[in-house]
């Protein structure tokens, strides 16, 4: 072969491999190459497909809590209107065990509803009447530790957001402590989770049934502001709130109780209505000759208004008393909380 041949070959082939290397690292004109990314000889991550996000639910601050009891229907309960259920009631037996729930089917139904919506639910332990079994299991520390460990089997198995302890009354003195002791181990037990008590309206000899050092252990009290002579005026409604907040309750903690019902007849709320609709309007109602003292719409709104301003929240008895539609007690109270 011709060396010149050869050598005009070679010389062709480093100019034509020079002209790749300048065209692979040539830059935009415009762009210095110092500013030019690094390529990645890996090949690009696979980005998931974004998926559509449900609007962040925020709680309300003001709580609106309603009890409910077997009788209630959970398809009807509305939910956006409320931040707690507390469902009624887990009985107590004097050896610190329960009577069994019933229709568990509903109560989770409803616990998982309450979730969808973010609606907190607690299991209410005790009710009227059942003082002496509260105070049986109070007093002995071998019953308390049977009591939180059947209360922590019942929260778990339902889902239970937390307890509300109903006990109906505690008395001063030895009882009251009794009562202290309970509230604290079970704030032990159940850390996580939310736990309450209702209380007596006012400052009769029950009231200091709960200590004052029960306030920093319960996240709210629910105050229950009816019942009294004259049944759940605004008065008595006022002074609960006064003396609980002159016993030292934060008011953050503080949430006054509403009645769906009426006083002597405890005629539910929606029966008065359905009875006459001009009843949502009044406090005072003459059914089938009794003259019935309860509170309508008027009275609900203010009292959610006052609480609005002095607690943090209202509760009441009960969900499925309450009226459909304009006449709804419910309503009203979420109308004022806003």
């Amino acid at each position: 072969m011709d060396i010149k041949f050869v050598l005009t070959l070679t010389i062709c082939s480093i100019l034509l491999l020079c002209a790749c290397g300048n065209l692979q690292t040539s830059t935009p004109n415009n762009v210095p190459a110092t500013s030019m990314p690094i390529q990645s000889t890996k090949p690009p991550a696979i980005q998931p497909t974004a998926q559509p996000t449900a609007p962040a639910v925020l709680p309300n601050p003001f709580r609106i809590i309603g009890y409910a009891t077997d009788g209630i229907v959970v398809e009807a309960i509305p939910f956006t209107k409320l931040t707690h259920i507390n469902y009624a009631f887990l009985i107590p037996n004097d050896d610190g065990t329960f009577l069994p729930l019933t229709n568990a089917w509903k109560i989770k139904g409803l616990v998982a509803r309450g979730h969808q919506n973010n609606v907190r639910t607690l299991i209410s332990i005790g009710g009227w009447g059942w003082d002496k079994q509260f105070e049986k299991v109070a007093s002995d520390p071998q019953k308390r530790a049977i009591f939180i460990s059947e209360t922590l089997k019942v929260v778990n198995a339902y889902g239970f957001d937390g307890v509300d302890i109903d006990w109906e009354y505690p008395d001063p003195g030895e009882s009251a402590q009794y009562f202290a002791a309970l509230i604290r181990e079970l704030r032990a037990a159940l850390p996580e989770k939310l736990l309450s008590a209702a209380v007596i309206s006012s400052g009769d000899e029950f009231g200091l049934g709960i200590p004052t050092e029960c306030f920093s252990v319960l996240d709210f009290i629910n105050v229950m502001a009816y019942d009294e002579p004259g049944h759940a005026t605004m008065d008595q409604f006022t002074r609960s709130l006064d003396y609980w907040v002159a016993r030292g309750l934060p008011s953050e903690k503080l949430v006054l109780g509403i009645p769906f019902y009426s006083r002597p007849g405890e005629i539910p709320y929606r029966k008065l209505v359905q009875s006459d609709p001009s009843a949502a309007q009044s406090d005072v109602y003459n059914y089938n000759g009794s003259e019935e003292r309860y509170n309508g719409l008027a009275t609900v709104t203010k009292k959610t208004l006052v609480a609005r301003q002095r607690a943090s929240g209202v509760m009441f008895w009960t969900l499925e008393l309450d009226a459909s539609g304009d006449a709804s007690l419910l309503n009203a109270i979420h109308q004022a909380s806003k």
